[in-house]
């Protein structure tokens, strides 16, 4: 284990400490993604589910199994979803379609949430999100750190505010709206720092597949900005 992926292990389990045996996750891409320097790191704002019916499927279990999946793996790519073939189901094929476009391996682009515990909906998410925000955001940072990151490719509108809270990114250097009817848009800030926030719209809702709804030139271009 090279020294970046011990950084970010150590971070993972001391920002679990109080949510190991909550519903949820903290990696969505095996250890290679996390042993390089990357140009990108993936945030959703939280796992997927019913926090009920996954309950044994905790955080403390997902950081043991880690250690178990391939090191080239992404729950993007290799998970079978709702049962469907591994990387066909809802959001999925739109990441990697995106990725692709982009000329990248989505197994070796580091991926996470904001907040690695699992719930319902969005709101009941809020009820708790300043304590969550502050015990997993440590991880976070360490990953941008660790790995060098310079934009993070945000899904949503809620995880896009979070992080751009956390990281100051207020200043906006990059939009696309769709040209459909419901206009819907995505938006580029950066930190102080020079790191980029991407918020996209949803892949779980937006299809970035339809070249009328697809933010992956928005994306490209922040990625590849001097």
């Amino acid at each position: 284990m090279n020294s970046r992926l011990h950084a970010i292990l150590a971070a993972a389990h001391h920002a679990s400490e109080d949510i190991v045996d909550r519903s949820g996750s903290v990696f969505y891409s095996g250890q290679s993604a996390f042993s390089s320097p990357c140009p990108v790191y993936i945030l959703g704002l939280n796992p997927g589910g019913s926090p009920e019916l996954q309950a044994a499927e905790t955080i403390g279990r997902d950081l043991m199994e880690w250690d178990d999946r391939p090191a080239s793996w992404s729950r993007y790519v290799d998970e079978s979803w709702r049962q469907q073939l591994p990387g066909t189901h809802g959001m999925q094929p739109r990441m990697r379609h995106m990725f692709s476009a982009l000329g990248f391996d989505l197994r070796q682009i580091p991926a996470s949430n904001v907040v690695f515990v699992r719930t319902n909906c969005e709101a009941d998410l809020k009820l708790e999100a300043g304590d969550l925000l502050s015990k997993c955001w440590p991880f976070h940072e360490t990953v941008i750190k660790q790995l060098e990151v310079r934009t993070l490719l945000c899904l949503g509108s809620t995880a896009g505010a979070w992080a751009r809270s956390r990281l100051g990114a207020e200043t906006l250097v990059g939009r696309y709206q769709e040209t459909n009817a419901r206009g819907w848009i995505s938006h580029a800030h950066v930190s102080p720092d020079g790191i980029a926030v991407v918020t996209v719209t949803h892949p779980g809702r937006a299809d970035w597949r339809n070249p009328n709804a697809d933010p992956t030139p928005l994306v490209r271009s922040i990625i590849e900005r001097v």
